[in-house]
């Protein structure tokens, strides 16, 4: 059981680390990369800590759907913000 623990939390840090590095360039609209990754580690965390036998599998699934949500919500809040504007400087 403790196996499945470290496998779930290698693979959830592991996505984490990486999912910071899909472009060169600074993105301001990044809503969608943290809801995503912020609502995977909530959601495995929670589902860890339910009742039931299978720890590892509900910490996956949780850690799925939390993902899910926190993506969908992290995009709801990017296309409620502004572009970015340009202020100045060599055009």
């Amino acid at each position: 059981m403790k196996k499945n623990l470290l496998k779930t939390l290698v693979l959830v840090g592991s996505v984490s680390l990486f999912s910071g590095c899909t472009n060169n360039q600074a993105n301001p609209n990044s809503g969608a990369q943290t809801g995503a990754v912020t609502g995977a580690l909530a959601g495995s965390v929670i589902g860890y800590n339910t009742k039931g036998h299978n720890k590892g599998q509900r910490a996956v699934v949780g850690g799925l759907l939390g993902a899910a949500v926190g993506a969908g919500v992290g995009t709801a809040v990017d296309n409620n913000n502004p572009p970015p504007q340009q202020t100045g400087g060599w055009q």
